[in-house]
């Protein structure tokens, strides 16, 4: 791709389409992610082998998994408990019958030659998903299906320069495909809805969403169109309106998911515009060049030979299991975000940042209980996320507890400390200094109300300062000087609301 060319982007006035203007006009991005999440499972799909990473290679293999002859599959029923709940929490059908698929193709790490997916009836059709963009507006997902299949070994290259191992102790495990309809129209968009379903999916206890681990990772199809070519395949259900979309594999960030997408939407437009087409291919993104490069030409359903896998028989769900489950599922992200900004009285955007993470929103919810709901939010999603994540801990973890939190809240909205020292005295439980109360007490700490006290103090800050003093009756913002002087006068455990006050008067302000 040649570097020199360089793209604008903007915002249309009418959609929230992003807009890329090229040589010839401005294109318009097409996006639908097929989305791989780990089934939160103790064993794989079809055998009883363990699941989890960190074993040493092939210690997890069953002779299922390892394709030995004569070896058969029987389905995890954990596992298909988790596809339906997963359905249930993103507003889809439940297909009560539905068939599992043998999908041919070969790879080393591949042992029997195909892998047992679900082609045409998948056990979860269509659904959708609510997602947020960063300016607070929302757009709609459409889910097309979500399937369950068998994941690959891994295939290593670096143990030896002349040989590949491979590790079979991932062949076998479940995940589940949720592929989405191309309804996104910009990288930030696709991280957005990656980032809702990943949520979504932790609340539900379905996925562990750990990308690092690849238990979540993307396929992302990307064409590109003249602007209107989206809205017309949305009227029309033609794929004719879109651009030949290119499948790029695995990729397992956030943010290499926009920048895999912003490459290859410039590589694209850059070849149309030389007068070229684009083959449809599935590529890699390099995240060291920041590029996507062609890995081999894009399948069809007709290249993997499909056929209902002879050892598995049809899956029929029990309707009063489907609605056991549906009746189990927890609070999901969009109601609680809705029930914190009611009950709590909480801003859109202070509830969403909770809501992020569910511990996160669980230890704030026993933080707030009869406390400032949004002082509280502020010390939880500000200073204590920030230590949180800086140590590379959990909520579920933190060594701060909720009650810690709420007790440091009620002396602030007590009057007992200022919100400075507050500060402090964070940083001392944090060092393990103990509670908050025991802190201000042993520390003497105490936010300093006296009046006789901060007269005197005032008193002779204006008899030093007259110049400044006088200055204040025109300038009545100038007064500032004056609080952060008696501030630093008294260690900074002045009563903000008692200088002030007494600040005002003294210095002729009413």
């Amino acid at each position: 791709m040649r570097g020199a060319r360089r793209y604008l982007h903007s915002m249309s006035e009418t959609t929230n389409t992003k807009l890329i203007r090229g040589r010839t006009g401005d294109w318009e991005i097409v996006l639908g992610l097929e989305v791989h999440a780990q089934v939160a499972s103790n064993a794989k799909l079809f055998s009883g082998a363990a699941v989890g990473a960190g074993a040493e290679p092939n210690s997890q293999v069953s002779l299922v998994d390892a394709a030995m002859p004569g070896m058969l599959p029987v389905i995890n029923r954990r596992c298909v408990e988790q596809a339906v709940r997963t359905g249930l929490g993103l507003k889809a059908q439940i297909n009560l019958k539905s068939r599992f698929d043998r999908k041919n193709y070969f790879y080393p790490d591949l042992p029997q030659g195909y892998q047992i997916s679900q082609f045409k009836d998948p056990v979860v059709g269509e659904g959708e998903v609510i997602v947020e963009r960063d300016d607070g507006s929302t757009f709609v997902v459409g889910i097309e299906r979500l399937h369950l299949e068998q994941d690959a070994g891994k295939s290593l290259h670096d143990q030896d320069p002349n040989a590949t191992y491979v590790d079979l102790n991932r062949a076998g495990t479940a995940l589940m495909e949720i592929v989405s309809k191309p309804h996104m129209r910009s990288s930030e968009e696709a991280a957005a809805y990656v980032k809702k379903l990943r949520t979504i999916l932790i609340y539900l206890g379905t996925c562990d969403g750990d990308m690092e681990k690849g238990n979540l990772r993307a396929d992302v199809n990307v064409s590109v169109c003249r602007p209107g070519g989206h809205d017309r395949f949305r009227e029309t259900g033609s794929f004719s309106h879109l651009g030949t979309r290119c499948e790029i594999k695995n990729v397992n960030s956030f943010r290499y998911i926009q920048q895999a997408i912003e490459y290859e939407a410039r590589r694209q437009i850059e070849i149309l515009e030389d007068g070229g087409s684009i083959n449809q291919e599935t590529r890699l993104f390099d995240p060291g060049k920041g590029e996507t490069r062609s890995m081999r030409s894009k399948e069809e359903a007709h290249d993997y030979r499909y056929f209902p896998d002879p050892d598995l028989l049809p899956l029929e769900l029990d309707p009063a299991w489907v609605k056991a489950i549906e009746d189990s599922l927890p609070e999901l992200p969009d109601a609680k975000k809705a029930r914190l900004q009611s009950q709590y009285g909480l801003s859109a955007y202070d509830a969403g940042v909770l809501i992020i993470e569910q511990d996160k929103a669980d230890f704030y919810e026993l933080a707030a209980r009869g406390r400032d709901a949004k002082l509280t939010s502020n010390w939880v999603t500000n200073e204590l996320a920030a230590k949180l994540s800086a140590s590379h801990q959990d909520f579920a973890d933190s060594p701060i507890g909720p009650g810690a939190i709420a007790e440091l809240v009620t002396l602030i909205e007590q009057g007992v400390i200022s919100s400075k020292i507050a500060k402090d005295v964070f940083e001392r439980m944090w060092a393990g200094e103990g509670a908050p109360g025991d802190i201000v007490e042993k520390q003497g700490l105490t936010q300093m109300s006296d009046t006789g006290e901060l007269e005197a103090i005032i008193d002779k800050l204006i008899a030093e300062n007259p110049g400044q003093a006088a200055a204040v009756k025109d300038k009545p913002q100038a007064i500032g000087w004056f609080v952060g002087q008696v501030m630093k006068a008294t260690g900074g455990k002045g009563n903000p609301g008692v200088v002030n006050g007494l600040l005002r008067g003294k210095l002729g302000l009413g």
